[in-house]
């Protein structure tokens, strides 16, 4: 597995991907779509049927979309065996490309009619190499690269692919699981909770606010660690927050690491822990829309225990 580089429904519905109660098809009469973005503007065709994605996270917003991406860039090995994309794909998965990097000469033989570029980092010479294959959407200029928001990404996709209906209803229902979260939740708020990526190496590379690997610990009123980036041993207890959230890695590998078991937020349980192989890695990591409501009825429990002094339960296979 490639690791490290790299929510109106009520909480009791979240269990379910965002397939479910599908939204209302667009009406919109059907005409090229041009967008503004990192490199200037792009024409898109209308309402494309053959969509290949080479962003990181991209295929999981165009499958939420209903759209069957015809290549797609590889990241978790994982991926075609997450319950949404099962649900999603009717168990077939999608196409990726091999070894996680961009395949041109695949991507040419696909003919796609668009493809997407919003979470990745793509100097030009590479978007014009890919804009000579198909009409190549990255984030809006606004955005830094990779840190387009959940919603922001979404309602771009819902543009591209001619869905624009279907993806407001997408951010309305995430949405709403996320307010019925944080209502049930009010400790949540202000709480300093800071996400660990992939210590499983002996190192800890704190994710920050902002980043989509923590969309969903922002969206719910969690304040960001200040530190960002790779920390040493030294500097543990940047670590010793509120809440501690282990991505990559499960409780008893982080036993052995010098100076974790050290931590209060560890030693008073405050702590979550689970890999890249489990769902819920997958979820945080990809976060989708069906990934963002996977997560929360996964999570949402157990934060909601780390901040209420109650045990926490092991998230590595959830």
């Amino acid at each position: 597995m490639v690791a490290a580089l790299l929510l109106t429904v009520g909480l009791s519905a979240c269990g379910s991907t965002a397939g479910d109660d599908a939204p209302p098809p667009s009406t919109a009469a059907a005409a090229p779509v041009t967008i503004e973005q990192k490199y200037g503007a792009v024409t898109v065709p209308a309402n494309p049927t053959k969509v290949a994605t080479v962003g990181y996270n991209d295929q999981d917003f165009v499958l939420a979309l209903g759209v069957q991406p015809v290549l797609t860039r590889g990241w978790f090995d994982s991926y075609n065996t997450l319950p949404w994309v099962e649900q999603e794909t009717d168990g077939k998965g999608v196409t990726e490309m091999k070894d996680g990097e961009i395949d041109y000469e695949a991507l040419a033989a696909a003919q796609p009619d668009v493809i997407l570029a919003i979470y990745e980092t793509l100097d030009q010479p590479t978007y014009e190499r890919l804009s000579k294959i198909a009409p190549t959407v990255l984030q809006p200029s606004q955005f830094p690269d990779e840190e387009t928001p959940w919603d922001a990404q979404l309602l771009l996709t819902g543009k591209v692919l001619g869905k624009d209906q279907e993806a407001q209803a997408l951010v309305t229902k995430v949405k709403g699981a996320i307010d019925k979260a944080k209502a049930d939740n009010p400790g949540f708020a202000g709480k300093v909770l800071v996400v660990d990526y992939g210590p499983e190496d002996g190192g800890h590379y704190l994710i920050p606010k902002g980043d989509p690997r923590r969309a969903l610990f922002d969206a719910l009123g969690f304040a960001a660690q200040d530190a960002k980036g790779d920390v040493s041993q030294e500097n543990l207890n940047l670590l010793d927050r509120d809440v501690l959230f282990v991505a990559g890695a499960t409780k008893a590998q982080m036993a052995g690491s010098p100076g974790f078991d050290r931590l209060k937020v560890v030693q008073e349980d405050r702590t979550l822990y689970t890999t890249f192989d489990s769902p819920l890695g997958g979820a945080l990591s990809y976060s989708g829309p069906s990934a963002l409501l996977y997560a929360i009825d996964k999570v949402v429990p157990q934060l909601a225990n780390a901040v209420g002094g109650k045990p926490v339960a092991d998230l590595s296979n959830a």
